[in-house]
C-alpha cells in the first residue's frame, strides 16, 4: 500500500505549499519557554501572548518571514558588579514561530504587565462562483 501525501493525492491538486507549512511548522521548536496563549479576540482576529517578563521592548524582535510570525528575545547580561547568592531568574534567549495563514496580516504588537500581545486579522474570504465555458475543440 502506498502512503499518499497532500501534494500527490489525486483530489488535492495545489497543496503543495500547505503541505511544506505543515512540515515547517512542525520542525519549529517545541520548547516551552517562553510559554504563550493563542486566542480568538473576534470572528476575524487573533490574539498571541507571549510571557515575556524582565524583557524590554529593546530586548525583543519581531519579524515576518515567508508567511512565517517569529519573535526573539534576547536579554542582555547586567550582572556587572552584582553578587547574586541566588540566582533563579535566567536571562536565556528565545525563538518562538508561528505560521500564518494566506489573508492573515500582522497588527499592532503591545507590552503589557510582562506579557507581549501581538495581534493578527484574517481577511474574509469571497465566496466566489465562477461558470466555466466549454470550448468546441
Amino acid at each position: 500500500m502506498t502512503k499518499l501525501s497532500l501534494g500527490s493525492h489525486p483530489y488535492m491538486l495545489g497543496f503543495e505549499q500547505l503541505e511544506r507549512l505543515l512540515e515547517r511548522s512542525a520542525k519549529s521548536g517545541n520548547e516551552g519557554y517562553p510559554p504563550f496563549n493563542i486566542e480568538q479576540t473576534s470572528h476575524t482576529s487573533y490574539r498571541i501572548s507571549l510571557a515575556v517578563a524582565g524583557f524590554a521592548e529593546d530586548d525583543l524582535a519581531i519579524t515576518l518571514e515567508d508567511r512565517q510570525l517569529v519573535i526573539r528575545g534576547r536579554q542582555r547580561d547586567d550582572s556587572d558588579g552584582r553578587i547574586f547568592l541566588h540566582r533563579g531568574i535566567a536571562a536565556r534567549q528565545f525563538q518562538r514561530s508561528f505560521v500564518l495563514a494566506d489573508g492573515v496580516e500582522v497588527g499592532d504588537a503591545i507590552m503589557e504587565n510582562g506579557l507581549l500581545h501581538v495581534d493578527l486579522t484574517r481577511a474574509e474570504p469571497e465566496t466566489v462562483v465562477q461558470q466555466i465555458k466549454i470550448k468546441k475543440g
